[in-house]
C-alpha cells in the first residue's frame, strides 16, 4: 500500500476506485465555504513519485477505475497528465475510467485541443463544483466567475467527450440571496450542452471558516441568514422545477449533508421528485436526523 498525504478526499462515486495523488491540495484554495485543503500548500508531485505509487498498487490487475487526487489535478500541464494517464493504462490493462476534480478556472485555461487529448488518453469524467450560477454570490464566497464562463468551460469538456458530474450547494446564499441563487443556477444548467450527473448538497461550514464566510456577506449584502431545512427544501423544490436540460441528467441529492435523499433522472422524474419534496415539507419526520448528517 501507499502512504497518502492526508487529508485525502474523493467523490462518493469513487469509493471503489484506486486513488492516485497527482497534486497535493488545491491551486486556488480560497473558497470561503471550503475547508478541505486549508492545511495543505498546493504542490504538483513529481512523475517519479506518482509512478512509484502506481507501481505499488499495480498488483490490483482488475482495477477499472482510478481517481486523480487531490483537488486540482487539471492544474498540471497537459503533457504531464498524459504521462500519468499512459502509465496508468500500462499498469492497469483493464482500466475503463479515470476521473478527477475540475475547477471552473482550469477548464477555462485548458485549450480545447488539450482537453481532447486528455480524453483520448483516458480522462473520461470530471467532477465540477458549480456551487451557484449567480455571479454576485460567487464573489461573496470568494469563487468569482461569471455564469457565461462556467458554461464555456463545461461545454469544452462536453465537446471533448468527457462526462461531467456537477454539484450545487443549497443554502449558499442564505435567505437573502436564495431566489437569485436558484434562478441563476438553474439557468446555467439549462444552457449547458450536457451535464451527465448533477447533485445538490446542503451548506455546512467548518468552524475555522465561519467568521470569514459571514464577514464577506456582511460587507457586501448585509447579514447572512442561514437557511433552515425547510428553506433548503424550498430551494430544492424551486431548483428542480426550473430545470429543463437539453439532454437527460442523472440527478442525486444523497450526499450525507442532505436532509432529504433524492434520486431520479431529469426531466423525466421531475414531478415525482417534486412530490417527494412536498411530502417532506408537510412531514418533517421524513427528513434524515441531524446526527446522521455530515459535510
Amino acid at each position: 500500500m501507499i502512504a497518502y498525504n492526508q487529508p485525502l478526499y474523493r467523490p462518493p462515486a469513487e469509493a471503489n476506485s484506486i486513488i492516485i495523488q497527482v497534486t497535493l491540495g488545491c491551486s486556488f484554495n480560497k473558497c470561503s465555504f471550503c475547508s478541505m485543503y486549508e492545511t495543505k500548500k498546493f504542490q504538483i508531485r513529481t512523475l517519479e513519485d506518482i509512478f512509484l505509487d502506481i507501481d505499488k498498487l499495480s498488483n490490483y490487475k482488475d482495477t477499472r477505475r482510478v481517481f486523480l487526487a487531490d483537488g486540482d489535478a487539471l492544474a498540471c500541464e497537459t503533457s504531464f497528465l498524459i504521462e500519468v494517464l499512459k502509465y496508468l493504462k500500462l499498469k492497469f490493462p483493464k482500466l475503463q475510467r479515470v476521473s478527477s476534480y475540475a475547477s471552473p478556472f482550469n477548464l477555462l485555461e485548458k485549450k480545447q485541443e488539450e482537453l481532447n487529448l486528455l480524453r483520448e488518453y483516458g480522462l473520461s469524467l470530471v467532477y465540477y463544483g458549480i456551487e451557484s450560477g449567480n455571479a454576485d454570490l460567487l464573489k461573496y464566497v470568494n469563487k468569482s466567475i461569471k455564469l457565461e464562463k462556467m458554461i464555456l468551460g463545461l461545454n469544452k469538456a462536453t465537446k471533448a467527450k468527457m462526462k461531467i458530474s456537477a454539484t450545487v450547494i443549497l443554502g449558499l446564499g442564505g435567505k437573502n440571496l436564495s431566489n437569485e441563487h436558484i434562478i441563476q443556477t438553474a439557468k446555467l444548467i439549462n444552457e449547458c450542452e450536457h451535464i451527465n450527473y448533477l447533485s445538490t448538497l446542503q451548506l455546512g461550514l467548518n468552524s475555522t471558516k465561519e467568521d470569514a464566510f459571514f464577514k464577506r456577506f456582511e460587507t457586501k449584502n448585509s447579514q447572512f441568514i442561514f437557511c433552515s431545512d425547510k428553506d433548503m427544501l424550498e430551494e430544492q423544490k424551486n431548483f428542480i422545477s426550473l430545470l429543463n436540460p437539453k439532454k437527460p441528467i442523472i440527478f442525486r441529492s444523497n450526499h450525507a449533508s442532505n436532509a432529504l435523499p433524492l434520486k431520479g433522472t431529469l426531466p423525466k422524474d421531475k414531478n415525482l421528485l417534486l412530490e417527494l419534496i412536498n411530502m417532506a415539507l408537510e412531514n418533517e419526520t421524513l427528513l434524515r436526523p441531524h446526527f446522521l448528517r455530515a459535510f
